[in-house]
């Protein structure tokens, strides 16, 4: 089990493109997070987890479905560290895990409406496609 998520840490680190060994945990990130009062683990938490290894709490953790994915952590952040992106990563690394990563791009057509924002379509193939 500690390879396995030896592995997923690495892979997280690879994808998000995230050092959290920049991190100097003055907490900035968690101060101005607007879901900080919903989330068991806080954006600087979260960045210290990935970078010790402690990745397990965080693949059970509802906080991945918390965060807004707002950026508000990555503009407040002294040293560039993007709390955000390693919350993807690691919701990406779940979702995949969980077998769900099964959207292709025929399928996508009859998913659209004129409310769907571009972004969400961009995003969804970002994360599901591979």
């Amino acid at each position: 089990m500690k390879k396995e998520l030896e592995a997923i840490q690495s892979e997280v680190i690879r994808r998000s493109g995230v050092n959290p060994k920049k991190c100097m945990r003055c907490g900035k990130c968690s101060g101005t997070c607007p879901a900080y009062d919903q989330m068991e683990y806080h954006p600087h938490q979260f960045v210290y987890m990935v970078e010790s290894g402690d990745i397990e709490p965080l693949l059970k953790s509802d906080s991945l479905y918390q965060c807004l994915t707002c950026f508000a952590c990555v503009d407040r952040c002294p040293r560039g560290v993007e709390p955000a992106k390693l919350v993807e990563a690691v919701r990406l690394q779940v979702v995949r895990r969980q077998g769900n990563n099964h959207l292709k791009t025929d399928s996508i057509p009859a998913l659209i409406d004129e409310d769907m924002p571009q972004q969400a379509l961009v995003s969804a193939l970002r994360k599901y496609s591979k």
